[in-house]
């Protein structure tokens, strides 16, 4: 049966919609390429320094592994006997171990709407959620080099993607483009994404929890104490310059929640500025204490500065203290 004049529209139309779509899709996956890109460039000292021996040595392995029988001598474990090459033997050998220096790695990313903040003109170039992906990147890549395994739990209030614990390039650059691609949305619930820690990685993995932590209660406190007790537990702190202060100006600040429909008017006066200072420093503080309490490390990145500078630091005093 031919078609009507306006069918023939609607199809017409409905290629051009088509069209459109696989246009944008395009021009979004191109944009997030060049946002790939330029992440591994800014991550090269990161890649180089880590590659050299920090990364490598800061982390003890998940475990031992047989290495080779030698003859027993006094003071050896007598609980390592091999007793079928002592009993072929006629004299003890035992079992000699060494740490399995493989990884499992796996990075629990921030999605949440207060990721958006930052690439302020001059304060920032990046977003806090630009500068995580950095901070994922420089990790996976080097465990990439490593032949580590690497997984990724990306999170807002509920789980938004989960990657298992992989080798490999095409894994790995995808596991960047997941943390760039999406996000910036909903609220961060810190707590949900420890309790999926727990789900997913049942042996000891060293995990990198990247957030800018505003949102730290009691549960998370107990959650942070109960997976630092399993695993090899990193804080990746994000933060902006901009947020540590109010501007200075005569006219009230109105402030949109980011991962609200909330609003908020601030005076900008000098002893309102003073009072927020002070809160946004008491709360970095409480989240430190946090760490601290648990056994956990904290490494503060700022969106002004990028991520290598204070990664590499903390991996050269890491290696240090596990000489």
């Amino acid at each position: 049966m031919p078609m009507t004049r306006d069918q023939h529209d609607a199809r017409d139309v409905g290629r051009r919609t088509s069209d459109v779509g696989r246009s944008d899709e395009a021009d979004e996956l191109s944009q997030i390429l060049k946002q790939v890109r330029r992440i591994e460039l800014r991550t090269k000292k990161l890649v180089s320094s880590l590659a050299s021996g920090g990364y490598r040595s800061a982390f003890k392995g998940s475990g031992l592994e047989f290495d080779e029988v030698r003859e027993y001598s006094a003071g050896d474990d007598i609980r390592h006997i091999d007793w079928n090459v002592t009993a072929r033997a006629g004299k003890a050998f035992v079992k000699v171990f060494r740490e399995e220096r493989e990884l499992a790695i796996l990075l629990l990313v921030d999605r949440s709407g207060s990721m958006r903040f930052g690439a302020i003109p001059g304060i920032s170039e990046r977003t806090k959620q630009a500068l995580a992906a950095e901070a994922a990147a420089g990790v996976a890549v080097n465990a990439m080099r490593n032949r580590d395994r690497i997984g990724l739990v990306a999170f807002s209030d509920r789980t938004d993607i989960h990657l298992p614990v992989r080798r490999g390039r095409g894994h790995s650059l995808r596991l960047v483009r997941e943390v760039m691609a999406g996000g910036g949305r909903g609220r961060a619930d810190l707590t949900h994404a420890l309790d999926e820690l727990r789900r997913v990685t049942k042996r000891r993995a060293v995990c990198f929890l990247v957030s800018d932590f505003l949102d730290v209660d009691d549960r998370f406190t107990a959650a942070l104490a109960q997976v630092a007790r399993s695993h090899d537990l990193v804080g990746l702190r994000v933060a902006d310059p901009a947020e540590a202060a109010l501007p200075a100006g005569r006219h009230p600040l109105a402030l949109a929640d980011p991962e609200g429909d909330g609003e908020m008017v601030l005076s900008l006066s000098a002893s309102a500025r003073h009072d927020y200072a002070a809160a946004y420093a008491d709360q970095r503080q409480r989240v430190a204490a946090v760490f601290r309490g648990a056994g956990a490390d904290l490494v503060d990145l700022r969106s002004d500065q990028g991520a290598a500078t204070a990664i590499t630091r903390f991996f050269r005093e890491r290696r240090r203290r596990v000489r």
